[in-house]
């Protein structure tokens, strides 16, 4: 044990080596290309969108190209904690948590309608403010339904498309993982709500990061961990039964998304977990049919292809966005 009158000096030491003295408040750090260490610096902020605040993750020169990554269920901002400095370098990366998930305002149902149109007026909203006029889209489950509303409506901002498991064709609802959703669909019963509460638990959020990967040593617990202290979180599981129910819109909308590929060819990576359950391989294969500009790799993983091939995934966009969508037009 150290003797008592050196540890005020190993703590001031501690605190002044680990920059913990004098703490900034994150809100006010300014995105930068890397830190001493060379490894690029994130802010963490949140602004103002109609009354309610939306949390983001931001790093990177602001007149670089710019990436929008839109996470999934039950996830938020955090699955991108990794890609982020991995592409800031490079790019300005910016990453939102819409409401009712991650850091953002939650509020209760009977004050803001979770629908995903919803959701996607909030994030172009965020765009708007923040200054976003071009983006690449990173989309990922949720993120699909919200980005491809964004990009229909505004073709022109949108670069390129990275598409992780997000779904755009019939084909990647067509097994019996989304029955119970499709029977929620036609009739928003609380009979047909019960199946899908299990959704909401500990075990499924665990088995949504670890299912179709190869190794679950690789897989942190913090990621279902963090993901389920939200959604238990009072009042949101109705929050999540309101978008379950809601998601049934968005398979009408398939046809003018894929008229979307096909009219705008934005140029598109596919980067799919082939091992996913949610939206298995066959929801990624139409996109051949409708985009020329395709880059297609199925990875040997699960629903969250990032916790075991982020380092590949960094690296295939850096090459794919550099060479198709290397626009820094601000």
């Amino acid at each position: 044990m150290l003797p008592l009158n050196t540890r005020p000096v190993l703590l001031t030491a501690l605190v002044t080596g680990l920059g913990l003295a004098n703490p900034q408040p994150v809100h006010a750090v300014d995105p930068e290309p890397a830190t001493r260490s060379g490894s690029p610096k994130v802010a963490y902020r949140k602004v103002k969108i109609d009354g309610l605040d939306i949390f983001y993750r931001e790093a990177g020169r602001k007149d670089a190209p710019t990436i929008l990554l839109l996470h999934g269920f039950p996830s938020s901002s955090h699955m991108f904690r990794n890609l982020i400095p991995a592409l800031a370098d490079e790019f300005h990366v910016v990453a939102p948590d819409y409401p009712g998930f991650g850091y953002s305002s939650a509020p209760p149902v009977d004050k803001f309608e979770y629908t995903f149109d919803k959701l996607a007026e909030v994030v172009q909203t965020f765009t708007e403010k923040v200054g976003l006029k071009t983006y690449a889209l990173y989309v990922q489950d949720y993120g699909a339904p919200v980005g491809y509303r964004l990009a229909t409506k505004h073709p022109e901002r949108v670069t390129g498309l990275v598409v992780q498991n997000g779904n755009a064709y019939e084909e990647g609802l067509d097994n019996d993982f989304w029955k119970p959703l499709k029977a929620y669909w036609k009739d928003r019963s609380e009979k047909n709500a019960e199946p899908l509460r299990m959704f909401l638990t500990l075990e499924a959020t665990k088995w949504q990061y670890t299912h179709g990967v190869r190794s679950i040593e690789a897989i942190s617990p913090d990621t279902w961990t963090i993901d389920q202290r939200f959604l238990d979180r009072p009042g949101n599981a109705d929050i999540q039964l309101a978008l379950f129910f809601s998601y049934g819109s968005n398979p009408p909308l398939y046809p003018a998304w894929q008229a979307y590929f096909r009219k705008h060819q934005p140029p598109t990576l596919v980067v799919w977990g082939k091992n996913d359950t949610i939206f298995p391989a066959a929801g990624a294969e139409p996109y051949k049919h409708d985009l020329k500009t395709l880059e297609f790799h199925l990875l040997d993983t699960g629903h969250f292809a990032l916790e075991e091939d982020g380092d590949k995934i960094a690296e295939l966009m850096r090459t794919f966005l550099r060479k198709h969508a290397p626009t820094g037009v601000k």
